[in-house]
Formats: C-alpha cells, structure tokens, sequence
C-alpha cells in the first residue's frame, strides 16, 4: 500500500548555537554527510514510500533547496516552507504536520520521523509490522537512564506489544521503553490532528499527540534493539560525529 514519508526539519535548533545559527540542524555533516542523507537511506528500503516531504522554514529553506538538488531522486523529495522566520514565531512539530496535509502533500498513510535523529534499524521492518497491525504504531528502545526517559516518550505495552499508557517526557517514567520521534500514522488519524490542535494541546513534540491518540486509537510498538543516535546539543552532536568517523 503507498504511503508517504514526512520529515520534520522546521525546528532551529537553538540549543546548538552558534553552529546552528546560519544553517539548519538537518544538514550538519556527519561523517562526511547530511544528518539528513542517513533518514533519507533508511526511507529509500521502503518500496511503499512513493514520495518524501521535508517540512522546514523559510530561514532555511535556501539550504534545504541546495540539499535537494543534489539528491538523485530529487523528483520525489518535496521541500515545504513552513512560513516561519525565528524560533519564537515556530508552529511546532504537530502543527507543521498539520501544515503539510493542508497543502495537500498528503493524501494516504505517512511514516513521519524527526530529522536530528540517526537510526540502524531497518525501516522496512516497521513499515512491515505497520501493515501487519493495521493500526498507527510507534517505535521504541529499552532506556534505563530515567534521565533520559524523563526528556523523551514513554510507552507501556501489553504482551501484544499494543500500547497501553504513553507519556511525553514523563516526571517519574514507568517504563523502559523510550519512544523517539518515528511514528507510522493512519491516514485517519492524520484527520485528528485537528481537533488535537483545536483544543488547545501541545503543538509542539509530537509525542504529545502520540499521548492523546494511545487515548482514542490502538497503537502498538515497534522494538528495536540496533543504535539510535539522538542529536539535541553540541556535546551530542560531537559525539556522534566522533562515533561514525572512528569506524
């Protein structure tokens, strides 16, 4: 069944300055290439994925259209601008996925990921257990350091692996189970994005969505065990490009 990727890439990445300040954090080389470039192979093993949209603002927008370019399968990657200039004026993380369906980019189910993250597992598999479950999914990874859990998503699930409770960066987390920003979302869940955003809900990490849909939807989780890396600040940034260039 076709589906879309989206990519969220309209944050500015303030905690990363001055790195940050004149080029966006989706395109900072690691090992030799784009964070992004590493999202973009990982999509590429998905035969169902016809398109990809990457959602960014139009501060960097000039940068991503360079990046664009030079991809040789630029045809199916669609650069969208998000209207916003500055970190305060931002729409969100939820609110640009809300963005890209009323542009139109997206008419079917959507594999949706953040693009400070590098993944190893392969993303056909999830796509696979997407389709098997029929239902939205998420995906996760045992983390013990409850510091960490405290700063991300948080899943409990069932023998089944259906999620049972979520939290987004949860005070006192009660499980393993950390979920990054990498969902498979129904094309009738993306309706509810709406009326997510209409009453007022975080517009921001879309973990909270996730939070307010486990309440409404069945959702299951997809266990992974290879490396994700998650690039948040300099000192991560640094050691992910300390990690892939020792190799």
């Amino acid at each position: 069944m076709a589906m879309k990727a989206l990519i969220l890439a309209a944050g500015y990445a303030t905690r990363m300055y001055p790195l940050t300040f004149d080029r966006p954090k989706a395109l900072l080389p690691v090992a030799g290439k784009p964070i992004l470039d590493y999202l973009l192979e990982g999509i590429r093993q998905v035969r169902e994925v016809e398109n990809v949209i990457v959602v960014t603002n139009h501060k960097f927008l000039g940068p991503f259209r360079d990046w664009q370019r030079r991809l040789p399968d630029r045809a199916r990657v669609q650069i969208l601008d998000d209207g916003t200039t500055c970190n305060e004026g931002r729409l969100g993380a939820v609110a640009d996925i809300r963005f890209a369906l009323a542009q139109g980019a997206v008419d079917s189910d959507l594999l949706v990921m953040g693009a400070d993250n590098i993944f190893h597992f392969g993303f056909a598999k999830f796509v696979d257990f997407f389709h098997q479950t029929g239902t939205d999914c998420i995906a996760v990874h045992i983390q013990r350091d409850r510091s960490k859990l405290a700063r991300t998503g948080v899943a409990e699930v069932d023998e089944n692996w259906r999620v049972t409770r979520f939290e987004e960066k949860p005070r006192e987390p009660r499980s393993i189970y950390a979920c990054p920003p990498f969902y498979g979302l129904l094309r009738a869940s993306l309706r509810l994005l709406g009326e997510y955003l209409d009453q007022g809900n975080n517009a921001d990490a879309p973990g909270y969505f996730i939070e307010w849909l486990v309440r409404r939807n069945a959702v299951h989780a997809f266990f992974f065990d290879e490396p994700r890396h998650a690039i948040g600040d300099l000192d991560s940034y640094r050691d992910v490009c300390q990690l892939f260039e020792g190799r």
